[in-house]
């Protein structure tokens, strides 16, 4: 605990530590891999038990196939291929995988939704055993459905996906404007509302919509990638459970990237998996990293504790979407793909580590 505050009480006024972790091979695993076959963009879901995680990627890159597979273990180990609906051979884009808990009768679900149009999403109620056929939420649809799904305290959920003209209804129609759009369910995710649009620009290309609750529970913040590559990542805030949104502030460098996904470690610092893509360009660019810091840096503006490379990525930039898990022991498990090994397709790989590795890091890094 005293290496943690010293840290946090330079880093105001220091460039956050860079850690690198990407030769680390005991630190990871394989989730999948296929010769000669593309697999990108996991999602992963931890259940109850704080050590089996679930995850969902399609077999193609951001479409195909859905292929999902369990970790019983913590992700030290992986099942085979599970099996899945037929419908799951339809997806058209990136899947996700979220748990939703019915606010009436407390029955747990677990959802994995496949978007462009319409949006599509498949349920499981007996915790990922099996799996019902992929449905249309609606007449509407977008990119990468969804962001995030995100339990409010009435116990409805809030979902955020973006579209950019081309998907959100029947008829396409690319309009060059990035429009970041909210949905509620009202019955466990069962059902959800038709869209309603929470903020739209033709200048800045806010997409990708992570989010993470405060300690507290009372604000919502959604950090978003800027896909124009002409700016910083952003974060807009909610003090109404999503009701109302703040106007898109500009994020530091150390948080510029695509597709964040924030969890809290069990000390209650903040854990950002994601894809870095500074503007300028810098020595990771493209590769798959995480950020270390609190809630305060993410509200205040601040640049963190430390910044981590996961994994050099071989490709400018195709990779970094993931699952971020915190285990009931503290683990973090944090499950992405990329162009890892020369010459060969993208893959997945889990990496397990403990903040309390990245701060004895840290603090060696300090005192040289």
């Amino acid at each position: 605990m005293r290496m943690f505050l010293t840290l946090f009480g330079m880093q105001a006024q220091q460039t956050p530590i860079s850690l690198d972790l990407s030769a680390e091979v005991e630190r990871q695993v394989v989730v999948d891999k296929a010769p000669g076959q593309y697999l990108g963009h996991p999602s992963t879901v931890l259940l109850e038990d704080g050590k089996t995680i679930l995850v969902v990627y399609p077999e193609g890159h951001g479409k195909g196939r859905i292929l999902y597979k369990k970790s019983v273990d913590g992700g030290r180990t992986w099942s085979r291929r599970l099996p899945t609906p037929k419908s799951w051979e339809t997806s058209l884009e990136t899947p996700t995988i979220h748990r939703v808990v019915d606010p009436k009768t407390g029955r747990r679900r677990l959802i994995v939704w496949s978007g462009l149009f319409p949006a599509r999403f498949s349920i499981s109620e007996d915790d990922g055993a099996t799996w019902g056929e992929l449905k249309p939420a609606g007449e509407w649809g977008g990119i990468v459905v969804m962001g995030f799904v995100e339990r409010l305290r009435s116990g409805d959920y809030l979902a955020m996906f973006h579209d950019d003209g081309r998907f959100f209804l029947s008829r396409p129609q690319a309009t060059g404007v990035f429009t970041l759009y909210k949905t509620l369910s009202k019955d466990g995710g069962l059902t959800w509302s038709f869209p309603e649009p929470v903020y739209a620009s033709s200048d800045l290309h806010l997409c990708e919509p992570g989010a993470i609750r405060s300690p507290d529970g009372r604000r919502l913040a959604i950090l978003l990638r800027e896909n124009s590559r002409k700016r910083n990542s952003h974060v807009m805030f909610s003090d109404d459970e999503g009701k109302t949104w703040s106007q898109p502030r500009a994020l530091p460098l150390e948080l510029t990237g695509d597709r964040h996904i924030a969890k809290y470690a069990k000390d209650g610092r903040l854990v950002v998996s994601f894809r870095d893509m500074p503007p300028e360009g810098g020595a990771w660019k493209g590769d798959w990293v995480a950020w270390v810091g609190t809630w305060q840096d993410l509200e205040q503006g601040r640049r963190g504790q430390y910044r981590v490379r996961l994994k050099d990525n071989l490709n400018s930039w195709d990779c970094g979407y993931s699952g971020v898990e915190t285990l009931a022991d503290g683990t973090l498990v944090l499950t992405s793909y990329g162009h890892w090994t020369e010459g060969e397709e993208p893959y997945i790989l889990a990496i397990r580590l403990r903040l309390e590795e990245l701060d004895a890091r840290a603090g060696e890094c300090q005192r040289r």
